[in-house]
């Protein structure tokens, strides 16, 4: 009866590596580069320079409130007010810590969890918690770095593409212009949409709709 017992135990799942978590960040990739490349390009077009660009992706990393943050500024809105409206717009991401940290059997390490919590945006999140629930993935924060990480890296990358071959692109081709002013606030309105479906806060909405009258 040992013996069979013995047989039929199945060992616990190892612990998700850092590339699998390269891996499942693929579908965060593919989304990202072409909204950051819009972004470079919009950002560029606004006055910024392609260094102030990067600056904002890298450092900022804030996804739609990147496109509200450059257009107030380059509209005269002061720092104060445009970090106060971005500040309205994810005050959501506070919450995602703790949700996620709900499904973490163990400590973490105060450095590593520095470096993904930095790279916790919406599509990260929602990855991170598919993979734990539905396809039974065990945490560790190898893995959640790769997500984290590489979802960062294909935004900055975007960005850097957008941004250095933005006004040159625009210049050559005008049809590309016109194409971005449709672009943008189609993009802000599916950002508005996803916020009335998460039954976000009214400031956020508000943040977005102003952003759209730009």
């Amino acid at each position: 009866m040992e013996n069979s017992d013995a047989l039929t135990h199945t060992p616990p799942a190892a612990e998700a590596t850092l590339a699998e978590g390269l891996k499942d960040s693929l579908p965060i990739v593919i989304s990202y580069i072409p909204v950051a490349f819009a972004f470079g390009l919009n950002a560029t077009k606004l006055g910024f320079t392609p260094l102030e660009s990067l600056f904002f992706s890298c450092i900022i990393y804030a996804g739609a409130s990147q496109f509200v943050i450059v257009a107030m500024l380059a509209a005269g809105s002061s720092l104060w007010v445009a970090a106060l409206t971005v500040m309205a717009m994810d005050v959501r991401h506070v919450l995602y810590g703790p949700s996620l940290r709900s499904r973490i059997p163990r400590a973490l390490s105060n450095k590593k969890t520095a470096i993904w919590a930095f790279g916790l945006t919406d599509e990260v999140f929602a990855a991170a918690t598919a993979k734990l629930v539905r396809d039974g993935r065990r945490w560790s924060e190898s893995w959640m770095i790769g997500i984290a990480f590489l979802s960062w890296a294909s935004w900055v990358f975007g960005t850097l593409i957008g941004a250095y071959s933005g006004s040159g692109l625009l210049t050559d081709f005008p049809a590309l212009e016109a194409a971005l002013g449709f672009m943008l606030p189609a993009l802000f309105m599916s950002f508005l949409l996803a916020s009335f479906q998460r039954k976000q806060s009214l400031s956020v909405t508000a943040a977005l709709a102003g952003a759209l009258g730009e």
